[in-house]
């Protein structure tokens, strides 16, 4: 039976700099889904056509959500950085929290204020574009890696465009 993991808690930072913890100001974060592009195929003397999955995928857009206004955020709007996207999670059976973690680098290249008013504490929203690597691990167990400049895609640690690679002579 799978486990059933609950949420308890998350942080963005960025990965390479000590003391850079969001985790008492951060209100959500977007961890990015993964979407493989498709190759569309309608053939003339078929009865179907056939959107077929490619060992690539879609940009991903990952976001984040802070409380109050994070000025360290503006010493690095619109260039590449890597981030360390976190969360705790708990196995609701054992009762054991883990670690879930994505490694993402790219660059932040939208800060969106909240509507506010004196009663209301602001948040702004952070969204990421130029993501060239991406990598999630949930209690150490790679599930997803992905990087642009190594030109590598594993699932699982099957690595997608290995043949690819190869008939290419790379």
């Amino acid at each position: 039976m799978q486990p059933l993991y609950l949420l308890t808690a998350v942080d963005v930072r960025r990965a390479e700099e000590a003391d850079s913890s969001r985790a008492t100001t951060i209100a959500s974060l977007t961890i990015p889904s993964i979407t493989f592009m498709t190759a569309n195929h309608n053939p003339g003397g078929g009865v179907m056509s056939v959107d077929f999955a490619l060992p690539r995928i879609e940009p991903v857009e990952p976001a984040m959500t802070v409380k109050g206004f994070d000025t360290d955020i503006f010493r690095g709007l619109g260039v590449v950085d890597r981030w360390t996207f976190a969360g705790a999670v708990r196995d609701k059976k054992t009762g054991r929290a883990v670690p879930a973690r994505a490694i993402i680098e790219g660059a932040i290249v939208e800060w969106e204020p909240d509507e506010a008013s004196p009663e209301e504490f602001v948040g702004c929203t952070h969204g990421f574009k130029e993501v060239t690597h991406y990598e999630f691990t949930l209690d150490g167990d790679e599930l997803w890696y992905v990087d642009f400049w190594e030109r590598v895609i594993r699932r699982k640690g099957d690595d997608l465009f290995r043949e690819d690679r190869l008939a290419l002579g790379a």
